[in-house]
């Protein structure tokens, strides 16, 4: 069997290393657009979001609690009187004082694992604790939404097809670096005359093979337009916990690249993009270090995704998350150990902003995961329920096929959004 074949068959995807307007028409009205951003190895969600007004915080983080905001030029970035941002995100900060940043604490996976590759999965998947699931919830959300289908209705930002969008719709794959906007081989008129005649006997893999072609055609114009657009701007003419994602220090150049093509292709509606390096289990640092290091490329990273959308912020909702979060005592080695709860982000013009959401249990060890975790409030999947459904109107079955199973409630509904 060929490598094509294979990995048509495995993944359901539209495979495209190169990049872009449809030759169709523009929708009368913009898509409303989500974007996923995994951290892989989970990170420090009480570093990201630090609860300095909690007593316990500090005195749980000797060498590794960030100071409250105001008393020090590296002292944390108030968001309100409990929670402060940490310094080496300011990139952001001007979007959560401008009422389009959101944090959802305390949330995460109902199931206790703390194993980054089952936790991924159960992310992933959408079924947490169930490892029978044999797709992604993103691919069952692109079968599942209202409106058209595209060859670039959703597009997978990596090098390896990520679990998320498993499954029988077709997606379409970015590469990473300035190489993946280069010609291939498939983009050769002889290359793709010679595979369409191999695939012409079986229907459902030669109908494959054309969305593939389509899909970078449409892609390749999209990028050419970003690209041009650009250049005018400038006045020119654990390994293992990673899953394979890309460190933060490369993540803006792709994070812009990626909302360029958004911008410039309207068909295209679902993202997903994944930063690994956050598995500190030494030497995490506080306000300098390591994991200021990673979060000072990922703040500049999602604000060049921010840019790179342009105008199509006001339509896109950017989710954040990671499979766990940390320790809320810092280890012998100055670092932090694989937890429970942390925090989910959310940015972009229809968030209801300038927030830290969910219930906040404190940092009491009565009120610890376990007697050593933040405990878990806010099941992930009621974070993205309602930007599922009250952004992209996805309905009620619908919710249901996507994250079958979800226990009812959640408690956030209608605030998340704006009106």
């Amino acid at each position: 069997m060929s490598l094509l074949r294979r990995h048509i068959l495995h993944f359901g995807a539209t495979t495209l290393a190169g990049l872009p307007l449809s030759l169709r028409a523009a929708p009368e009205q913009p898509a409303r657009k989500l974007v996923v951003v995994m951290l892989r190895g989970a990170v420090d969600g009480l570093s990201v979001v630090a609860p300095y007004g909690d007593a316990r915080y500090a005195a749980s983080r000797p060498q590794l609690a960030l100071k409250a905001p105001g008393t020090a030029d590296d002292a944390l970035l108030q968001l309100d009187s409990l929670f402060g941002l940490h310094p080496a995100l300011a990139p952001l900060h001007r979007h959560y004082e401008g009422g389009q940043l959101a944090f959802v604490h305390a949330s995460g996976s109902p199931d206790p694992t703390r194993s980054h590759f089952d936790a991924q999965d159960y992310f992933e998947s959408g079924t947490p604790g169930r490892k029978s699931t044999p797709d992604g919830w993103m691919n069952r959300l692109l079968t599942a939404l209202p409106g058209e289908p595209s060859p670039t209705r959703a597009i997978s930002q990596g090098n390896t097809p990520p679990r998320i969008f498993a499954g029988p719709a077709s997606v379409a794959s970015l590469g990473l670096g300035p190489q993946a906007a280069q010609r291939r081989a498939i983009d050769e008129p002889r290359v793709q005359g010679a595979l369409a005649k191999l695939y012409e006997g079986d229907a459902q893999l030669a109908g494959t093979y054309r969305e593939t072609v389509e899909g970078r055609r449409e892609m390749s114009r999209s990028m050419a337009s970003a690209e041009h657009q650009s250049a005018m701007a400038r006045g020119m003419g654990d390994p293992t916990a990673d899953a394979g994602a890309p460190s933060a220090r490369s993540f803006a150049a792709d994070a812009r690249r990626l909302g360029q093509l958004i911008q410039h292709d309207p068909h295209t509606q679902l993202a997903f993009t994944a930063v690994g390096g956050w598995d500190t289990h030494v030497n995490q640092g506080a306000a300098q270090g390591q994991l200021a290091n990673k979060l000072g490329a990922l703040g500049q990273g999602l604000a060049a995704l921010a840019d790179g959308l342009g105008d199509s912020l006001r339509d896109t909702v950017i989710v954040v998350a990671s499979e766990f979060g940390r320790t809320v005592r810092q280890n012998g080695t100055g670092g932090t150990d694989h937890g429970r709860g942390n925090v989910m982000w959310l940015l972009g013009g229809p968030v209801a902003g300038r927030k830290v959401y969910g219930e906040w249990p404190g940092l009491d060890p009565a009120a610890l995961a376990d007697g050593r975790d933040l405990a878990v409030v806010t099941d992930f999947r009621h974070v993205l329920a309602p930007v599922l459904q009250r952004h992209l109107g996805l309905s009620d079955a619908g919710l249901a096929a996507v994250f079958p199973g979800l226990p009812s409630g959640g408690g956030l509904g209608q605030q998340l959004l704006k009106a």
